[in-house]
């Protein structure tokens, strides 16, 4: 999706980039606020995996948009 070739593409283009924002603001926000729990040993054990798995999932969703992006065409070579 490098070139779009109509309006429609255009749009799911810039829905995606939106999209790939917002993921890439919450992975920074779950990073900083897993680091700041994480320096008070007596914070809850739980909240904080559940955070880095949320974390990961986010990860996983900013690499399947940027892969709809742009796509790499070595990548099956």
């Amino acid at each position: 999706m490098a070139t779009p070739d109509t309006p429609e593409d255009a749009d799911a283009a810039k829905a995606l980039r939106a999209q790939l924002d917002a993921l890439r603001a919450e992975h920074q926000q779950l990073d900083e606020a897993i680091r700041k729990i994480a320096t008070h040993p007596s914070e809850d054990e739980l909240m904080i995996r559940r955070m880095k798995k949320r974390k990961l999932l986010v990860k996983d969703g900013i690499r399947a948009i940027e892969q709809i992006l742009d796509p790499d065409p070595n990548e099956y070579a």
